[in-house]
């Protein structure tokens, strides 16, 4: 199972009008790698530090790639720092990953005859088992579902950063670890928006410094 892989499916299938950032979800897929490292206890938080654990390769070629770049000398990285290194570009990593393995399709949606033509999930096992688990309202995918935008989970209630991690978190991961790592994607997400707001502005003074005549 991988967390990354059902929240970009999940995120893929929003309405054209509704898209996700492909920064924020970026962002929300080394959350969701973390997590999933922190349940296979390749990984470890102190504090706010990523401890590596052993070093085991998961089954999964991204998350394994994900282990693999884990800092493994004193100091530790900070899971704030984690996440923007590691959130490079990371959308498209997987975008190119699921096309590659036959898991997204090109589609057409809308009754528009030219354009409107965009990848989708393809109807495979992948697919319906994280539908699955969004219909299910697994707090932890719920949680980053919110993170970047993504509503209408079954049962997500009130799922946030802070909120209860309930079951959700799988066997043996520790809820603490898991309430930590949502709560700096979300800082992080909210954080890419400000310099997004803020780069939109001085994009448009300057702009029109040279409307004036």
């Amino acid at each position: 199972m991988s967390t990354a892989k059902d929240l970009f499916i999940i995120a893929m299938e929003q309405e054209p009008d509704r898209p996700v950032g492909q920064g924020d979800l970026s962002l929300a897929l080394a959350g969701a790698e973390l997590i999933d490292l922190l349940g296979a206890e390749a990984a470890a938080l102190d504090g706010d530090r990523i401890v590596p654990g052993a070093e085991t390769e998961p089954h999964d070629p991204l998350l394994a790639g994900a282990a693999a770049t884990l800092t493994r000398q004193v100091p530790y990285e900070r899971v704030e720092d984690w996440l923007w290194r590691r959130g490079r570009d990371l959308s498209a990593t997987y975008q190119a990953a699921l096309e590659e393995a036959g898991q997204l399709t090109r589609g057409r949606r809308g009754l528009l005859p030219f354009g409107n033509d965009r990848l989708e999930p393809a109807d495979t096992p992948v697919r319906r088992r994280a539908h699955g688990r969004w219909e299910e309202g697994e707090p932890v995918l719920a949680a980053l579902g919110s993170a970047v935008g993504i509503g209408g989970a079954a049962g997500d209630g009130d799922a946030d950063a802070g909120g209860d991690t309930g079951d959700g978190t799988g066997p043996g991961l520790p809820d603490e670890a898991v309430t930590t790592v949502l709560a700096v994607v979300n800082d992080a997400v909210m954080e890419l928006a400000a310099v997004q707001q803020r780069r939109s502005i001085e994009n448009a003074a300057f702009a029109n410094v040279w409307r004036v005549p």
